[in-house]
């Protein structure tokens, strides 16, 4: 009985431990919802213009089951992706933003297995990453190896990236839709 008991405190403080440590996925839901929607429309890629900001797109490329590749970024020349989002040419605004972004405006995700960012990668899963600026997170939990100064700084570029996800594939999953 005391045994059991022990290995009960010792579960809830275990839990208590990682629980506070890394947080559930904002995005995870968005995430499901933009690739059930890509497979229904088949597509491989998709972009959208940012509402809050006329020179500013997101696009993603898909790899069915395996990664989303997601950018966002300024683009000097809006009109010309403004033609391509009407052509319905994703995958070239996703080359353009890639390639030839606004300097310093770029954001880019690698969201591994498709299901929105996590703070840290189960087991031997490869871990999700974010770049913007001129900072690159890979969120394995290492918040030493991100060359961030706490745990608690890389907990709070982890939910900032999490929620900036999850409003670039809100947007990318309207555009899906359409």
């Amino acid at each position: 009985m005391l045994t059991a008991l022990r290995m009960v405190v010792a579960g809830v403080a275990i839990a208590l431990a990682f629980g506070s440590t890394f947080q559930a996925s904002k995005s995870a839901a968005a995430a499901k919802e933009l690739t059930q929607a890509l497979e229904a429309a088949k597509l491989d890629a998709i972009a959208a213009a940012d509402p809050s900001d006329p020179s500013t797109f997101v696009a993603a490329l898909y790899i069915s089951g395996s990664q989303l590749l997601v950018v966002s970024a300024k683009y000097a020349a809006p009109p010309l992706l403004i033609a391509k989002l009407k052509a319905k040419d994703y995958r070239d605004i996703y080359v353009d933003l890639s390639s030839a972004a606004v300097a310093g405006s770029k954001v880019f995700m690698i969201d591994m297995n498709c299901d929105g960012l996590a703070s840290k990668a189960d087991g031997d899963s490869v871990p999700d990453s974010w770049e913007a600026d001129k900072q690159s997170v890979s969120f394995d939990g290492d918040w030493k190896k991100a060359k961030l100064s706490s745990e608690s700084d890389y907990m709070k570029v982890y939910t900032s990236a999490d929620e900036r996800y999850a409003k670039i594939l809100a947007l990318l999953t309207a555009q899906a839709r359409q």
